[in-house]
């Protein structure tokens, strides 16, 4: 059994998607163009955003979001270890240092009440991540970036119509930056990525990076240093077509995690995903936690049954890190974590039998 099944999704919207790539191909626009100005007024108003800005991938958003900024060599960004490294990756890409904060063993997401304690005079940002679909403590988050005026840029990579008291994912914070890699509950067929803001000087500036710092007033005019990073047509156009289906797309994942959920109640000693009373959680991913975890892994295996480990290694640990000098036992949250979960196959189109055969097993490997 796949962990993730992409065909069947296209199948389900074949003759839209295949309509979508026949107009670009005969409209020989491919870079720019109607498809990616109206895919980007699209996002803004499904994030419930003044501006949305299209690059060409998830780490370019967080990316040129950081630059836009002003983060810098010398600047330090607070965000957490548990999670890709993209998101810590490219603020040192910045020449910025990545400053790590545990997190809520609950949640998995970046734990709120330990961020002031690593400010320091050197800190310009809060760099949360809304990991698996749910929303970090964005109140919280937003209090002590406004006490030390520091900015606050969402990674909304995997929350994409997350919710957080009515706002959504990627509009609270000073950006948001959203994935669109294929595995992703909106996902091109490639690589894409878009910038939520509703500050119109900073989307004006990221406009300008994106593109090579190109005035808007002459092709050959360049105004600042930038680099070449846009949402091509043909993905924009594919992704016009999926995002009219993602709220219902949204709502059979929860629906999903709510039968996993009750299935897997009092089993062994897996805890289940615990989803925030003033969230909506989009369940990009369905992670469980149990200290059986390599060993139901490989008996799942067995089953032919695919899931997988987000992530095994904490940030802090990474030989990329190596440099920062942290040690194992700096984040025990995060490291623990990383021994205990496991993502099981969770998507719109996976069928009742399938999830019963996964359940079925799960209790199995512990009834043994």
């Amino acid at each position: 059994m796949q962990f993730l099944d992409l065909k069947v999704q296209y199948k389900s919207i074949k003759e839209e998607i295949d309509a979508a790539i026949k107009r670009i191909l005969e409209s020989c626009v491919f870079i720019g163009g109607v498809e990616v100005e109206e895919f980007e007024k699209e996002i803004a108003n499904f994030c419930g955003a003044k501006y949305a800005i299209g690059v060409n991938s998830g780490t370019d958003a967080l990316f040129l979001s950081l630059k836009a900024l002003g983060v810098g060599p010398g600047d330090e960004v607070i965000t957490t270890p548990f999670t890709f490294i993209a998101t810590a990756g490219v603020i040192a890409n910045c020449g910025a240092k990545p400053v790590f904060t545990d997190i809520n063993p609950k949640t998995f997401n970046i734990d709120s009440s330990k961020i002031e304690e690593k400010i320091t005079e050197k800190t310009k940002a809060i760099l949360p991540v809304h990991l698996f679909g749910q929303m970090a403590d964005m109140d919280e988050i937003m209090d002590i970036a406004r006490k030390h005026n520091l900015y606050v840029v969402e990674d909304a990579a995997q929350a994409i119509g997350a919710t957080y008291r009515v706002k959504k994912a990627g509009s609270i914070g000073d950006i948001g930056c959203l994935s669109f890699f294929p595995s992703k509950n909106l996902g091109a067929y490639g690589d894409g990525g878009m910038i939520v803001t509703n500050n119109e000087e900073l989307a004006n500036k990221i406009r300008l990076l994106k593109n090579h710092g190109s005035s808007p007033m002459g092709k050959y005019l360049n105004l600042i240093i930038g680099t070449n990073s846009r949402l091509d047509a043909l993905q924009a156009a594919i992704l016009r077509v999926k995002l009219k289906y993602l709220s219902g797309w949204s709502k059979k994942r929860a629906e999903i995690a709510s039968y996993y959920n009750n299935a897997l109640k009092g089993v062994g000693d897996i805890i289940t995903p615990i989803v925030k009373p003033d969230r909506n959680h989009i369940f990009h991913q369905y992670t469980i936690r149990t200290a059986q975890r390599d060993k139901l892994q490989q008996y799942l295996k067995e089953k032919e049954i695919s899931t997988m480990i987000y992530y095994p290694l904490p940030l802090h640990l990474q030989p990329a890190f190596e440099y920062l000098g942290f040690k194992e036992g700096d984040f025990p949250e995060a490291e623990k974590t990383s021994k205990e979960v496991l993502s099981l196959p969770i998507y719109p189109e996976i069928s009742q039998k399938d999830q019963d055969f996964i359940t079925k097993e799960i209790k199995g490997f512990f009834k043994k």
